[in-house]
């Protein structure tokens, strides 16, 4: 803003030395490093450089608030130099330091510099909060929100963007369906998001989705945000509720939930209507029921019955031998691989690039911390780099492309299917919800007239294996299934995820 930049420096350094006859041996600096902090890397390798050399008379600086803003400190050192032999010298505020009066006005500067700085800083964190308190964000945006209207001095326009509808639609999968924190992260990983059950922990606790501020800035005030809200504040307050009876951020189980591990996950034929569950007591023991939700509805049946149905549907995805392992594995990959060879080149070009960009806003948020830049240019800049990043992130397959994690996923896979059925039968309540999610990521329905489930959407992996078994393994065929023969289970980008969700 003020002519400063580093080529000016030098110039005003180089003809300060000219004038005094100097001749200048080295140089350092030439990198944005801000003066707050005498560990910069630059100025301790100056400093290094001038206690070895034994015929260095001085050190020429632009400003004395570039040699140092620490105050005393920066006092302190310039003082350790002199009594070595070495002076500073600024080339825009003349000050002979080598007398007693002279080193009193260095030191007078090195104050107010430091000053200046405590001021800016006051002043800079009065301003942050006096904006969060009108319901204005200050800082990196939480998972989900883009500001539209970016920029100094604008009016802030932050909303949800597509991640963060899915995040909006995550938290109710949550509060009304009451799925673990696993079950919601592998449906968000099937559109592309990727978010962990701790990460999505941490989004369901923040207040900030349900349009309130909370921050260090301002601590025990809560703010209401100018943002776009995810839940409403009576939901989110419904949910942490909800979660706070689990110590581990999860469901909280107990015996009747643990009996009844299709409850919500099947849906009912006719209406679609999820099943909930009931217990009923008979003298000492107690059995087990499941229910369609919907009023009126008649469609009651035992957890037994329905349970020994599904373990007959998982029967139709499980693989009959571990020798087939390697031919299904090697069908699939090929299909993979030829599908999306496009799609995995492009990926690679462009996920460097963003991680390119990444780096370079992070070495920009260094600089306005700093204050090596001013807000405006980070804006600016910071703009420029969004937008690129944005258009490359839209511009990448929707889902992540990796043929070596992609292989590790079949071959896992393809052992689950070996004993599909046992594991479902012999698993906790956490395991046999895994496998339902992995296998039928959309649920199942139940025939309540005819006792029978119907898939909605099957794992493209486990319909390869259905289809690999019945077709080749039952009919006893010699040769090998041909690519064309599996072609159509593999669904193409847009329908289902290229990986399965394991």
């Amino acid at each position: 803003e003020k002519g400063a930049s580093l080529d000016t420096q030098k110039k005003y350094c180089k003809l300060f030395a000219v004038r005094k006859g100097l001749d200048v041996v080295e140089y350092f600096g030439g990198t944005y490093e801000s003066a707050k902090s005498d560990e910069r890397k630059e100025f301790q390798k100056m400093i290094s450089y001038v206690r070895r050399k034994k015929d260095i008379s001085y050190i020429i600086v632009y400003s004395y608030d570039r040699f140092s803003r620490t105050g005393a400190n920066g006092a302190f050192i310039s003082d350790q130099l002199k009594k070595q032999g070495i002076i500073t010298l600024s080339a825009t505020q003349e000050v002979d330091a080598s007398t007693s009066a002279g080193a009193f006005q260095q030191n007078l500067y090195y104050m107010f510099s430091q000053f200046d700085n405590e001021l800016r800083r006051d002043k800079t964190v009065a301003g942050v909060k006096e904006k969060i308190r009108k319901g204005y964000w200050m800082g990196t945006l939480p998972f989900g929100y883009v500001n539209l209207n970016p920029g100094r001095g604008k009016e802030q326009k932050i909303v949800l963007d597509e991640k963060g509808k899915l995040v909006q639609k995550a938290f109710y999968l949550k509060l009304n369906q009451k799925l673990t924190n696993v079950e919601i992260s592998m449906r968000l990983a099937d559109q592309g998001v990727n978010l962990n059950r701790r990460r999505l922990g941490e989004i369901f606790r923040n207040p900030f989705y349900c349009g309130l501020i909370v921050t260090s800035h301002l601590p025990g005030e809560v703010i209401v945000g100018k943002h776009e809200v995810a839940i409403s504040r009576k939901d989110f307050l419904r949910l942490n509720e909800m979660i706070n009876l689990d110590a581990n951020y999860g469901i909280k189980h107990n015996k009747e939930n643990d009996n009844l591990p299709l409850k919500n996950f099947v849906k009912s034929v006719s209406c679609q209507t999820p099943f909930t569950g009931y217990k009923k007591k008979k003298g000492e023991r107690s059995f087990y029921y499941y229910k369609n939700n919907r009023k009126g509805s008649k469609e009651n049946r035992s957890a037994k019955i329905m349970h020994e149905k599904f373990l007959e549907t998982l029967e139709q995805y499980r693989l009959p031998s571990e020798k087939y392992i390697s031919p299904m594995q090697e069908i699939i990959m090929e299909m993979f691989a030829e599908e999306y060879e496009n799609d995995i080149k492009k990926a690679a070009v462009y996920k460097e690039r963003v991680f390119e960009l990444d780096s370079k806003l992070e070495k920009l948020e260094e600089k306005f911390i700093f204050d090596e830049i001013t807000k405006d240019q980070y804006d600016r800049l910071k703009t420029k780099v969004d937008a690129e990043k944005s258009t490359l992130e839209r511009n990448l397959p929707k889902e992540e492309i990796n043929l070596s994690n992609f292989e590790k996923s079949i071959n896992l896979g393809l052992q689950y299917a070996l004993n599909l059925p046992l594991l479902w039968k012999s698993g906790d309540l956490e395991v046999k919800k895994t496998i339902q999610q992995i296998v039928f990521p959309e649920g199942i329905l139940y025939d309540f007239k005819n006792n029978q489930y119907r898939t909605i959407r099957v794992n493209t992996l486990y319909q390869a294996v259905s289809s690999f078994s019945n077709d080749y393994i039952r009919k006893k065929e010699r040769t090998k299934p041909n690519k064309l023969a599996l072609s159509g289970l593999v669904a193409g980008t847009g329908l289902e995820p290229v990986t399965f969700g394991l």
